[in-house]
């Protein structure tokens, strides 16, 4: 048993030697063969890594953008189309909310001196947001409570209003028309009042009033979209269970009053898409390997007609079918795995280099290297098949005919 045992591992390393001399001996032909492979297993592994890399860094922004935050949009019903102050009060009294920042918007023509434009994005906030975005105001005071409770006629402007209006001149202290009402500069907006998840998913304001002043100019006086801060510690699955029980007894239990959207839902929704892409992009390289192999059978149906006389001979010898076919399956074998493991060492710097180029983090996806190396060992055997059935056939007699 131990003979025939060690017999049989002597006849495999005596295939693989003669694979790789047969390899060795027709090096253009090996590599113009392997070259698919390779390209094939390279584009995959670096598709899906550098797409990993990209999934990774932007579930990370998207959470520290959105970490403690709900946001809420109102569609409301026939009896109720909004959120009121005390609306507010009663989901600020929850234990789970720290505090709400709604968002009424508003597109206005705004004016100083002779200078006007149209279209011009104003947002209404309250004094809770820029405590908990510090960074929103560049210079100049922040919206107070007081500001809020009156409905004064303040504003904060971004960088791009200071160089239309008020170029060469500081603003804080100024007057600005908005929709024709005299507003005064109390402060400039930062760049980084974008950073939130809510600001996000609404998008920046040109400028920044109170909301109840807000409100006042739309002629409205309910809010639809609104931003909740949620307690320290505080689950945003369950806070917005609770949040949406709340609401729903402030609608009459009506359906599809309001929308309550937490970041697992955009992650959900982000990692799906992402998957998708990936899934796409790695069937569109596998087409590569699909050609590698077609590429393989071709060189192993020619290197079968070319060893005729050494398939006969062997045959004579006393070689059996099934011997001379695993010579053969091996070879495509090797064939195919060389250009595998070429392919995912390229691969694996191409996606490298493409993470650097696009600012992700590198991330090396085991998955994709079993993927990679595992679809080129099928190519080589299923590809090689062929060939090595056609070998294991030839009739000894028509071999030797040949010499």
């Amino acid at each position: 048993m131990l003979k025939s045992i060690l017999g049989g591992f002597v006849m495999l390393w005596e295939c693989v030697r003669m694979s790789l001399s047969n390899i060795a001996g027709n090096r253009m032909r090996s590599f113009l063969t392997v070259l698919g492979i390779l390209i094939g297993v390279s584009a995959v592994i670096a598709l899906i890594t550098t797409v990993s890399g990209v999934s990774g860094s932007l579930s990370s922004s998207f959470s520290s953008m959105g970490a403690g935050t709900l946001s809420v949009n109102v569609t409301g019903s026939d009896l109720k189309s909004g959120m009121t102050a005390e609306d507010f009060d009663e989901l600020r009294a929850l234990e789970i909310v720290d505090g709400i920042t709604p968002k009424v918007s508003l597109n206005a023509r705004v004016s100083r001196g002779g200078d006007y434009d149209t279209g011009i994005s104003v947002s209404g906030r309250n004094a809770y947001y820029f405590q908990m975005n510090p960074d929103a105001i560049e210079r100049g005071r922040t919206l107070s409570f007081i500001d809020e409770d009156n409905s004064s006629y303040v504003c904060w402007i971004n960088a791009e209003m200071v160089e239309t209006f008020f170029f060469g001149v500081d603003p804080v202290g100024e007057q600005l028309y908005i929709s024709g009402v005299p507003f005064l500069v109390a402060g400039i907006l930062s760049d980084e009042q974008g950073e939130s998840i809510a600001e996000l998913m609404s998008g920046g304001a040109d400028i920044v009033i109170p909301y109840t002043t807000a409100l006042k100019m739309n002629n409205e006086s309910v809010v639809t979209s609104f931003t909740v801060y949620l307690s320290g510690g505080a689950d945003s699955e369950a806070a917005a269970d609770e949040i949406e029980a709340a609401m729903d007894a402030m609608f009459s239990f009506e359906d599809d009053c309001f929308t309550v959207t937490t970041m697992s839902g955009i992650e959900d929704t982000m990692e799906e898409m992402l998957g998708m892409m990936t899934a796409l992009l790695a069937g569109i390289a596998s087409i590569a390997l699909v050609v590698g192999g077609i590429g393989i059978m071709n060189m192993m149906l020619t290197t079968v007609t070319e060893r005729t006389v050494e398939i006969g001979l062997k045959k004579a010898l006393g070689a059996l079918p099934w011997q001379i076919q695993a010579q053969f399956l091996i070879e495509s074998f090797l064939l195919s795995m060389i250009g595998g493991i070429a392919g995912v060492a390229l691969g694996l710097i191409l996606s490298f280099a493409m993470c650097r180029v696009l600012g992700t983090d590198f991330a090396l996806s085991m998955g994709a290297i079993a993927l990679g190396t595992g679809f080129s060992a099928a190519v080589g055997i299923i590809f090689g098949w062929v060939p090595a059935r056609k070998a294991s056939k030839l009739n000894p007699i028509d071999a030797l005919r040949s010499i």
